[in-house]
């Protein structure tokens, strides 16, 4: 007998070996109809592969992760039979399912492929898909699979077959077309009923910048039409919330070649609102207990060889600056977290002493490769709201619930609302990844895990995403959009306080090792930024927009009833611009508004002569005439619902 166990627990006991798609027929006709792909003793498999043993099975269908996974794994070997059929003397690569979507990377030679052959590489790509052709999976040898692409003279899928072991190696089918595969596929390509491939880009084989430059071509694929139809006027909206397009358009920042890639400058707007952002928080950090810290940009090597930050990001950091002293060398600091050690270190801490919370606004560097360069969102200079606290064993739980009542502090003050939480833990089967010994690593997941449980958190848990000296609580965001994005992170470490040999003296007068939790609500305030731009479309909360009120005047006339109203704003730190120019009010309206002034007040003779203003919101329109003294307590009735203390 074969004894299937469902997700619900249940057993369903065969007599027979069977296919997965024969246990979701026996569930429902309607589910074998939707069911995509499978996991079976938590291995990915095919809808047709045969269950001979008894295991554990989930069934994943569109509505999953998984399910998406490998629909647009399979649109993947439709693309590249699609090229091929176009583009015989290709040389294919690697394509995998992303996010949203797929990609294969091609070498096209001599030929040229540009955005202008999409559309009848995606002609193709349905003419093959709706053949309903059968992807079968088939093992091969190593010799066989390294012959046949041989042959082919691929010299890509000959090198990725040489690192792979005898025994491993498997191919994918469908029609008359033969891919090196892992699994993970539709039943047929049937499924796929739309299809736009979106770009092309440049892409180094294996990511290396020695290595030969390929094309990229992105795509995406759904089950239906109107699927497709819904995702294309979402990425326009996408492209009308681009943080790099607003933040020209709101003078919040700007990049210079001069000054180099990857390191943003902030204008005066950007400039404010990032204090603004980080005021916030410190007043909150404050009110928990955490004191300001300051650290350099700079660190000996010696520092980076001590945390482990050197073997780990050495690679991706700016070279080492050598000072005119022999053999001493410095780092541009890739996190802050060994200075926050070493200040820790520089006295002997007591029992009674702990919880030590140390912040700081520390900006760090990371020599990111250019061609992952984007706005914001991947900087090589970033500034980290990073903080950490040092704490006996018994204080962890209590000191890493305080922080994620911060982080969601944070979040209902920014209208982040959707979210859930990851539990990033270590991957057992590459122990080579990570620091510090398993009793310790087992001691840091289970305080996470609990945490999240008592705390009522909505969770995941992920293995193997992990930082490398421990554990992690992540929180995966949804934007307006409905794009996940990761903010916010608490991670668990026994591991640094070892490495730095920090101590505290124990209520025996022994010393003990503290434990260190790394926490930063906001991540990196560039990408913060960037990701709450997208949220909101530049219409940040009335607290944090750059400027909340603009006063237009009618005409001339008005100008000096005009700089009254807003020195009384001025005066209840509300922030305030006249808009004085010999314009009409219809223009000065419109402009108001694409410039995204939560308010306008607009002043006349009647306004003039009643001391009173006419309000007209961003989004809601005229408003009335209110007094003045009104409206200010509006604004800051508004504000307060929105942004309260934090309540520790």
């Amino acid at each position: 007998m074969i004894a299937i166990t469902l997700p619900d627990g249940s057993v369903r006991q065969y007599e027979n070996e069977l296919t997965v798609i024969d246990v979701a027929k026996d569930i429902s006709e309607g589910l074998a109809r939707n069911v995509l792909s499978a996991r079976f003793n938590d291995t990915i498999v095919e809808a047709s592969t045969t269950l001979d043993t008894s295991g554990e099975l989930k069934l994943f269908t569109w509505n999953d992760d998984e399910g998406k996974a490998a629909f647009w794994h399979s649109s993947a070997h439709i693309l590249a039979q699609s090229i091929l059929a176009l583009y015989p003397k290709a040389k294919l690569t690697i394509g995998p399912s992303i996010e949203n979507g797929f990609y294969y990377d091609v070498d096209f030679g001599d030929l040229s492929f540009s955005e202008n052959d999409l559309k009848g590489l995606e002609e193709q790509f349905l003419t093959f898909a709706r053949q309903k052709f059968e992807f079968k999976m088939r093992s091969s040898t190593k010799a066989e699979a390294l012959s046949f692409y041989k042959e082919e003279n691929n010299p890509f899928k000959v090198e990725l077959i040489e690192n792979l072991e005898d025994g491993t190696i498997t191919f994918c089918d469908h029609a008359d077309f033969t891919d090196l595969c892992r699994g993970g596929h539709l039943p047929h390509t049937g499924f796929i009923k739309a299809v736009k491939l979106l770009s092309v880009a440049g892409a180094y084989w294996r990511g290396d910048e020695t290595k030969p430059q390929l094309t990229r071509i992105y795509g995406i694929s759904f089950p239906k039409q109107k699927e497709l139809t819904a995702y294309l006027e979402l990425l326009e909206e996408a492209k009308k919330r681009d943080h790099r397009k607003l933040g020209k358009e709101l003078d919040l920042f700007t990049f210079s070649k001069k000054v180099g890639q990857g390191l943003p400058l902030w204008l005066p707007k950007g400039a404010a609102l990032r204090e603004r952002l980080e005021n916030f928080l410190k007043v909150a950090q404050k009110r928990a207990g955490y004191e300001q810290v300051i650290s350099p940009h700079i660190g000996n090597k010696e520092l980076y060889m001590t945390s482990g930050h050197y073997e780990k990001y050495g690679a991706d950091s700016f070279q080492e600056i050598q000072t005119p002293a022999e053999g001493e060398t410095f780092l541009l600091k890739p996190m802050n977290c060994p200075h926050h050690c070493e200040i820790f270190n520089a006295r002997q801490w007591s029992y009674k002493d702990l919880p030590k919370r140390y912040a700081e606004f520390g900006t760090v560097y990371r020599y990111e490769q250019s061609g992952e360069l984007h706005g914001l969102t991947r900087v090589r200079g970033f500034t980290q709201d990073d903080a950490h606290i040092f704490c006996m064993p018994n204080q962890l739980d209590e000191e890493f619930k305080r922080v994620i009542d911060l982080v969601l502090y944070v979040f209902s003050s920014l209208g982040f609302e959707d979210f859930t939480a990851q539990v990033s833990l270590r991957d057992p089967e590459k122990p080579e990844k990570y620091i510090g010994s398993t009793h310790n690593w087992e001691l840091a997941e289970q305080a996470i895990i609990k945490a999240a449980k008592e705390k009522n958190l909505d969770h995941v848990i992920e293995t193997g995403e992990a930082a490398f000296y421990g554990p992690k609580l992540d929180f995966m965001v949804k934007d307006a959009l409905g794009r996940k994005w990761q903010l916010g992170t608490i991670q668990v470490d026994y591991n640094l306080p070892e490495r730095f040999e920090l101590t505290y003296k124990g209520s025996d007068n022994e010393l003990h090792r503290p434990v260190m939790i790394h926490r930063a609500p906001f991540g990196s305030l560039e990408r913060f930024i960037a990701i709450l731009l997208e949220h909101t479309g530049g219409n940040f909360p009335l607290w944090l927009t750059p400027e909340q009120v603009i006063i237009l005047s009618v005409s001339e006339k008005y100008e000096k009833y005009a700089e009254k109203v807003s020195n009384e704003l001025e005066n209840h730190e509300i922030r305030a611009l006249v808009d004085n120019r010999n314009e009409t009010i219809g223009k000065k309206i419109r402009d108001a508004q694409l410039s995204k002034f939560p308010y306008m007040l607009i002043v006349g003779e009647k306004e003039a002569a009643d001391g009173t203003v006419s309000v007209r919101e961003r989004k809601q329109g005229d408003l009335g005439s209110i007094s003045t003294a009104t409206f200010i307590e509006n604004i800051k009735t508004e504000i307060d619902k929105t942004i309260s203390k934090f309540e520790v």
